[in-house]
């Protein structure tokens, strides 16, 4: 599994379903790409915000007025279907923005955001950030390069839900994780994030009984360990195979 980037790049890195050799790397920060006088100029039209894990940041449905830079921590987007089941489109943290596609605000959210560990962040209301990307060149061309990204994230996401079985949905997703927050082991690569089977079941599409039934059958076949929420990677190359036999699945 490819390791390429240093620990911080690979800890801010998003989570969320895409192919493995699609380049899952952060961006620069929105903000932090800026000049020191640019920075300057941003924050003070944006008002800075604490989240504690569980607090949520919008909700489905709610207006949408603006965007939210993430200084620190990690925010869930999800969509919620009409029969209250819940998908996970991605987990983003520093130097992410959310709030997206209407970054200048107007209509409603598409989706909801939540914190999953304590955030700090900076809330850039629409109005003021159409003022800002006239004043400040640099800031919308970021915005625009943050887009094209999330694009590409979620053109993935749609393509790994389309074509992959639920099978190879869930190996591609334990791969990336492995490269996310792989660390050496003495047995293999320990994952040093904690997931729970049902956080899984909401990234691939499935429900957390069939994560549960998959990674106990895993663990059996001696492909990983997963131990009170903390899982290592046995054997990847085992692992790798499992996209070949799960294309039916």
């Amino acid at each position: 599994m490819d390791k390429s980037g240093s620990a911080d790049e690979r800890l801010d890195s998003p989570i969320l379903l895409a192919e493995a050799e699609m380049p899952l790397l952060r961006e620069s920060s929105l903000i932090e790409r800026l000049s020191e006088a640019d920075q300057a100029t941003v924050r003070a039209n944006g008002v800075e915000m604490l989240l504690r894990a569980g607090d949520q940041l919008f909700a489905q449905g709610e207006r949408h007025d603006g965007i939210v830079v993430i200084e620190d921590g990690q925010i869930r987007s999800y969509y919620t279907a009409p029969s209250g089941r819940e998908i996970t489109l991605a987990y983003w943290s520093h130097g992410h923005f959310v709030g997206g596609p209407d970054v200048f605000g107007g209509g409603t959210h598409m989706w909801s955001a939540v914190a999953m560990r304590p955030s700090r962040l900076v809330f850039l209301r629409g109005s003021a950030l159409r003022t800002l990307a006239r004043q400040v060149p640099d800031l919308a061309i970021g915005i625009i390069d943050s887009l094209v990204f999330k694009a590409r994230c979620y053109s993935a996401f749609a393509q790994m839900l389309g074509t992959r079985s639920v099978t190879q949905r869930l190996v591609q997703l334990l791969q990336h994780l492995a490269q996310a927050y792989g660390v050496k082991h003495e047995r293999g690569i320990l994952i040093a994030a904690a997931f729970t089977h049902a956080d899984l079941a909401a990234l691939i599409g499935a429900t957390r009984q069939w994560v549960t039934v998959q990674l106990g059958r895993m663990q059996q076949d001696g492909i990983l360990t997963n131990r009170r929420g903390l899982m290592v990677i046995l054997k990847p190359e085992a692992l790798a195979a499992e996209l070949e036999r799960g294309g039916n699945s």
